[in-house]
């Protein structure tokens, strides 16, 4: 699975989704989570622009960050794509995810 974090320091989740211009990828898989790369985007400072970020993210299967609208959950859906808000280190967030993910699959 692969989750992308919107987060401008790599440290933290800590953008909304319609402003993140920095994206995290991260793999999780059975051997653990692996940081794959890291996106920067081009947006336009004046708007939120959920729809790019989802479609930078087309190969992803979650995008966490601290808050999305209602437009981008539609394009999200629409693309098969998860989002979850969140805030914090990435590492606890990631955590919470995963640990949510795999109770919700026994």
């Amino acid at each position: 699975m692969k989750i992308a974090i919107a987060s401008s320091n790599g440290e933290n989740v800590d953008l909304h989704l319609g402003k993140a211009y920095s994206l995290y990828i991260y793999e999780y898989d059975d051997e653990g989570i692996t940081l794959l790369e890291h996106r920067i985007l081009e947006l336009e400072d004046d708007k939120h622009q959920g729809g790019k970020v989802i479609q930078a993210c087309e190969d992803c299967d979650v995008i966490i960050s601290i808050k999305y609208g209602f437009k981008s959950k539609i394009k999200a859906d629409d693309a098969k794509i998860k989002l979850v808000s969140d805030e914090g280190p990435i590492d606890e967030v990631l955590k919470r995810y995963i640990d949510h993910y795999n109770f919700m699959r026994s």
